[in-house]
């Protein structure tokens, strides 16, 4: 009777402590998911751009501050394309994120809106100057070439990435900068939009490439379409897998 009776209290109290543990798990998991929401806002924050560093500098006594950003270093063939974009603080157009995060309607519609509202320059460094220079320094050349091809000049520059090219203005090097200025954000666009629109071009001289497809990047039916027809002239000899297609064709 007494051994019945202790089974009885240790059935129960094994009973409390399993809903006492259910309870702690509960709350642990609600916790847990709390944390997990707040953490992918935090993110969502960070990678949605704003105009707080180029605030920052206008702050400091700049009076134009450019975004610089580049489209296509890592195709095998077509060019590297820089922008640089100078906003127009009371007008900046709503939407603005990197470029490779929007469709290609939403881009386009992007890219008419800068073009409408801001200052804007464009540097296009070709697949012989790639070749000569290699990609780093041949997009560096670029990003020069876009500042010098706006109206105004401006007083500080935010780049895109982890090096600045020689400017006559202070730069800031921005990591994942289009995902953290508006300006850098909107260069992208415009980088991103031209030279898709070089690639089209040079998909209707050379179709047989599908430039249009996958502008030039290195994908399997890129490169399938370079060991049955060859390198063309737009493509990057110092890369490579162009570079491999060279010497099997001179075999």
């Amino acid at each position: 009777m007494c051994l019945q009776q202790a089974d009885d209290h240790e059935f129960a109290a094994a009973g409390n402590g399993a809903t006492q543990l259910a309870g702690v798990a509960a709350n642990d998991y609600r916790i847990f998911a709390l944390t997990l929401m707040m953490a992918a806002m935090a993110i969502r924050s960070v990678t949605q751009p704003d105009f707080t560093l180029e605030q920052t500098a206008l702050d400091d006594g700049a009076r134009l501050v450019a975004g610089v950003d580049e489209a296509g270093r890592g195709p095998i063939a077509g060019p590297v394309v820089a922008a640089a974009v100078i906003l127009n603080p009371d007008h900046v157009p709503h939407g603005l994120n990197d470029s490779k995060k929007l469709s290609e309607q939403a881009r386009e519609a992007l890219f008419a809106e800068v073009l409408a509202t801001a200052d804007i320059g464009v540097g296009v460094a070709d697949v012989a100057r790639i070749d000569e220079m290699n990609i780093l320094w041949a997009t560096m050349w670029a990003m020069t070439e876009a500042i010098a091809d706006l109206e105004n000049q401006p007083d500080r520059a935010l780049v895109d990435g982890n090096r600045c090219p020689k400017l006559d203005c202070p730069a800031d090097a921005v990591v994942r900068g289009d995902a953290r200025s508006v300006s850098i954000a909107a260069a992208s666009i415009v980088a991103k939009v031209t030279r898709d629109r070089i690639m089209a071009s040079l998909d209707r001289q050379l179709p047989q490439y599908g430039f249009a497809r996958h502008k030039g990047y290195g994908t399997a039916f890129h490169l399938e379409m370079l060991k049955l027809h060859g390198p063309s002239t737009h493509h990057r000899s110092s890369f490579a897998p162009v570079r491999q297609a060279l010497a099997a064709q001179a075999r």
